[in-house]
């Protein structure tokens, strides 16, 4: 069964509280946290002061994404407002060994994200090194897109590089992702499902999440 990490992104930060009980009560296992710059993607979120509050309101993993440029700027600063996993993307470091070293150096645990148009690849040098590839699967900065097909070829070529590499990296997907997907996506390799829309827009959260930890290959 895979991994779900709903996306907080998508709760109604009205009631922030209640969706945190809701998640806390479900089958859910990581809370996933989207932090964007305005800058890396054009979309504003929330920086580590609501990561610090998640933090008090969860056991759970809280799985920390950061779509923004220079993140070893910042990276001391999510690890200390709670972050148990931190993923950073590719296209945003000059220097990527360095910057996964810095996060070993936190003790979190490091990923790295690819969009869409990256390929799985460039990771070949350092796939041994990280714990966790999140592909995204729609072009980041915004909730609620379709899923890009061509994503369960990545996750084919990921899953084999890191097979063949003796890597011990999970394979999270970000975006897109839906009750009528997850089959099919999990089937290709895939570890960790992260899911926005489809859990907080759902008539009930719980039992959805409970569909998606049940997902098997298709």
């Amino acid at each position: 069964m895979p991994l779900i990490a709903p996306s907080l992104l998508s709760a109604n930060f009205l009631q922030l509280q209640k969706d945190c009980d809701m998640l806390n009560s479900s089958q859910a296992d990581w809370y996933h946290l989207d932090v964007m710059d305005g800058r890396f993607v054009p979309n504003i979120s929330f920086g580590p002061m609501l990561i610090n509050f998640f933090r008090k309101a969860t056991n759970k993993t809280c799985d920390v994404h950061l779509m923004i440029e220079e993140p070893e700027r910042y990276a001391e600063a999510f690890q200390q407002a709670g972050a148990d996993i931190i993923t950073i993307h590719a296209e945003a470091c000059t220097h990527l060994h360095r910057n996964i070293q810095q996060l070993k150096s936190l003790g979190v645990k490091a990923g790295i994200a690819l969009n869409p148009h990256t390929p799985v690849q460039v990771l070949s040098e350092i796939i041994r090194e990280i714990d966790l590839v999140c592909l995204m699967s729609v072009n980041p900065g915004f909730g609620g897109q379709q899923f890009i097909p061509h994503t369960l070829v990545k996750i084919r070529a990921l899953k084999e590089m890191i097979n063949n590499s003796g890597s011990t990296a999970l394979i999270e997907i970000d975006g897109g992702v839906t009750l009528e997907n997850a089959p099919s996506i999990v089937a290709a390799g895939a570890d960790v499902l992260v899911a926005g829309n489809t859990v907080f827009k759902a008539t009930d959260p719980v039992a959805t999440i409970a569909q998606l930890k049940k997902t098997s290959a298709a």
